[in-house]
């Protein structure tokens, strides 16, 4: 019998490690052999000590010289004629775009594609956004065209996008809700007295809401005077053409409307002494991981009215939703579960009872694991 061997293909080490770890020792565990392929990062020598396979390939991740595309494309050609997987498993835009025709190109029979966002082509409304997202299009066609598909979704808005682009058919779709959470190492405590504390953890990019969330922090203590603390958590993303800058962080710490924290890697803690957790994204998100945290540590939510975002909570019982780049709104909504504890408590229960339901990394798991089978079994 052929042995059973995956390659998981990502954008970033520090990726696969944050959203597919549990998945690839699951697979390991059930006898698969197990390679991740990914770009540069000092994460990858972390894979190698967890006793996994790692290969680099450059994959630029907001890059878009044709060239190094082309590059990348031969690279993952090349490592997968090596390989001779299975099974493939493509996270992440570029990876499955490319991971996608590379399977194609190279024979390999079954391919998982997992669509955690579809970034912000889908929603660009300029001129230049259309021709991209027409390019965009064409790729996933593509990449799509494979003996055996799956393509995981997040939120129904993505499947739809691709369904209407006729890059797959509705039979190959399947849904799975995020990338799991481990609730023993979200626990929930009992929120934090004295001054309420509201905080957003994210890259800091624009599309994000971070701008907005600091705008938002301005609005309920410069102008309103609540007694409030907003604390940001994230770090700068030079590559990506909308992250924040030096410049924004050192004029958010000299308004101190907000304490910037940096990157933390203890977000249960964070949002275990936090009363709030907010993320006012208009990103191309799949499942916000971070508003699946905020669930498991039983903490009211405020997010945006946006695919993935509004997939992440349960509107009115587990948060509320606001409009995308409204922060007078974002400002309007924050302060009512500051005014209401017994709301936020229930709010709270409701998001943990919702983790417990849907999020967990078992369920998560076994979902994937059941999807890996179905595909060789055919």
């Amino acid at each position: 019998m052929q042995k059973k061997n995956i390659v998981f293909i990502v954008n970033t080490p520090e990726f696969f490690l944050s959203h597919r770890l549990p998945l690839a020792k699951a697979a390991k565990e059930a006898g698969w052999s197990v390679v991740i392929v990914s770009g540069s990062g000092l994460a990858g020598e972390k894979i190698k000590a967890l006793g996994f396979t790692h290969y680099e390939v450059p994959i630029a991740r907001s890059g878009q010289n044709p060239f190094r595309e082309l590059w990348t494309l031969l690279c993952i050609v090349r490592l997968l004629l090596r390989l001779q997987p299975r099974l493939v498993h493509l996270i992440t835009i570029k990876p499955v775009l490319y991971g996608g025709i590379a399977a194609r190109i190279t024979g390999v029979r079954s391919v998982v594609a997992a669509i955690s966002g579809l970034g912000t082509v889908f929603h660009s409304s300029s001129d230049g956004g259309y021709l991209r997202r027409m390019l965009v299009k064409i790729l996933y066609r593509a990449a799509f065209k494979q003996v055996r598909l799956r393509v995981i979704f997040q939120n129904s808005d993505d499947k739809n996008a691709l369904l209407q682009a006729q890059a797959m058919r509705i039979s190959e779709a399947r849904m799975i809700k995020g990338s799991g959470v481990d609730l023993q190492e979200y626990p929930v405590v009992p929120e934090p007295g004295e001054i309420p504390v509201v905080v957003m953890a994210a890259r800091l990019l624009s599309d994000k809401g971070v701008f907005e969330f600091v705008r938002a922090a301005e609005i309920l203590k410069n102008e309103r005077g609540v007694g409030v603390e907003f604390r940001l958590i994230g770090s700068l993303d030079p590559g990506n053409p909308t992250s924040a800058t030096e410049d924004d962080l050192a004029k958010w710490k000299r308004g101190k409307a907000i304490r910037v924290l940096g990157y933390r890697a203890d977000i249960a803690d964070q949002y275990g002494a936090a009363n709030i957790v907010c993320l006012p994204s208009y990103y191309g998100e799949g499942l916000p991981k971070s508003l699946v945290e905020a669930a498991a540590c039983g903490r009211a939510v405020v997010t945006t009215d946006h695919p993935g975002c509004r997939d992440a909570i349960k509107p009115g019982e587990s948060g509320i939703l606001v409009p995308v780049r409204d922060s007078v709104a974002l400002a309007d909504a924050i302060q009512l579960l500051l005014e209401s504890p017994d709301l936020r408590a229930q709010m709270g229960r409701r998001g943990r009872k919702l983790a417990e339901e849907e999020f967990t990394i078992e369920k998560i798991v076994d979902q994937h694991m059941k999807i890996y089978e179905e595909l060789l079994a055919t």
